[in-house]
């Protein structure tokens, strides 16, 4: 039955461990995709100043 417990608690931090790291990647790339949407409203905003 120990055996059993220390199992699931293993596999448990090995599944929240996993969650964190793809968090992290999907944080990761939200915030480049903030950043190039940043940069096309720049860019439009120059353009509509006519520099």
């Amino acid at each position: 039955m120990k055996t059993f417990t220390k199992l699931v608690a293993a596999l448990v931090v090995g599944a929240l461990i996993g969650m964190g790291t793809l968090g992290c990647n999907t944080v990761k790339g939200a915030g480049r995709d903030i950043q190039k949407g940043g940069r096309g409203v720049e860019n439009a905003a120059t353009d509509a100043q006519g520099r």
